[in-house]
C-alpha cells in the first residue's frame, strides 16, 4: 500500500467513525431532546501535488429541567507527499446543574492527542461555577471558574501531572433563524508556575444551507507557553465543512 493511499484510507476511517458516533447520537436524539450535528471538510489534491486534508467532528447537547449535558468530539488528520502534517484527536464532556436561573455548578473533563505537537495524550478533568450574563432565546454569554487536574505525557514518554486554575467564556449568538455565530476563551495556568499555562480560543459561523445542512465555518488557536521540546507554542487552524443537524 502507497503512502498516499494509506493516507487516504485513514481519513476514510477516522470519517467512519465520526459518522458511527454520529448515527448512535441520532438514534438517542429520537428518544430525548437531544441536539446533534456532525460536520466533515475534505480536501484530496493530486498530480503536480499530494495532499490530503481532513478535519471532521460531532457535537451534541441536552438542556432539561436543571440539567444541561455537552459531548464533542473532533478529529483532523493531513499529510504531503505522504508525509503527516497533522494528525490530532479530541474528546470533550460537560455537564452543568444550575442552581437558579443563571448559576449552575459544573464538571467537565477533556482528552487530546496531537501528534505532531508530541501531545500523547493530554487529559484535563475541572470543576467549577458558572454563570449565565446574558441568557436570552438569541444570545447567551456564560463565564466559568474553578479548579482543574492536567495530565499531560509528550512523545518521548515524559509525563507531568499539576493542579490549574480553569477560567472560560462563551458567547453564543443567533443573528437570524439561519445563521449563527459563537466564540470561547478558556485559560488554564497551573497554579504553583503561572509560567506555564495553555491558552484555547475559537470563534465561529454558522448558515443554514437547506433544510438540516449548514456551512460551518471557525478558527480555533491553542497556546501552550511550555510546550513539548522542538514544538512551536501556538497552534493555529482554520476550518469549513458541511454539518449535518438532527
Amino acid at each position: 500500500m502507497t503512502n498516499s493511499t494509506r493516507s487516504l484510507a485513514i481519513g476514510m476511517a477516522v470519517t467512519g467513525a465520526l459518522l458511527s458516533g454520529a448515527t448512535a447520537a441520532q438514534a438517542q436524539a429520537n428518544k430525548s431532546p437531544w441536539e446533534s450535528s456532525a460536520a466533515l471538510g475534505f480536501t484530496l489534491t493530486r498530480g503536480n501535488s499530494s495532499t490530503l486534508l481532513f478535519t471532521g467532528n460531532v457535537l451534541t447537547s441536552r438542556k432539561q429541567g436543571n440539567d444541561e449535558v455537552s459531548l464533542g468530539a473532533d478529529a483532523t488528520y493531513g499529510a504531503n507527499s505522504g508525509v503527516t502534517t497533522a494528525q490530532a484527536f479530541r474528546g470533550f464532556g460537560q455537564y452543568n446543574r444550575l442552581f437558579s436561573d443563571r448559576a449552575y455548578g459544573l464538571l467537565r473533563a477533556e482528552g487530546l492527542y496531537d501528534k505532531i505537537a508530541a501531545v500523547q495524550p493530554r487529559v484535563t478533568i475541572s470543576a467549577g461555577l458558572g454563570y449565565y450574563f446574558v441568557k436570552t432565546d438569541r444570545t447567551k454569554l456564560s463565564g466559568e471558574v474553578g479548579p482543574s487536574l492536567v495530565y499531560e505525557r509528550s512523545a518521548g514518554g515524559a509525563s507531568k501531572t499539576y493542579m490549574a486554575l480553569r477560567v472560560a467564556e462563551r458567547l453564543d449568538h443567533k443573528i437570524s433563524d439561519k445563521t449563527k455565530i459563537w466564540q470561547s476563551a478558556e485559560f488554564l495556568p497551573q497554579v504553583d508556575n503561572f509560567n506555564n499555562y495553555i491558552l484555547n480560543l475559537e470563534a465561529g459561523l454558522e448558515t443554514e444551507l437547506y433544510k438540516n445542512l449548514a456551512l460551518r465555518t471557525y478558527v480555533q488557536d491553542s497556546y501552550h507557553k511550555l510546550p513539548a521540546a522542538g514544538r512551536q507554542k501556538n497552534d493555529l487552524k482554520f476550518v469549513t465543512a458541511v454539518a449535518y443537524k438532527f
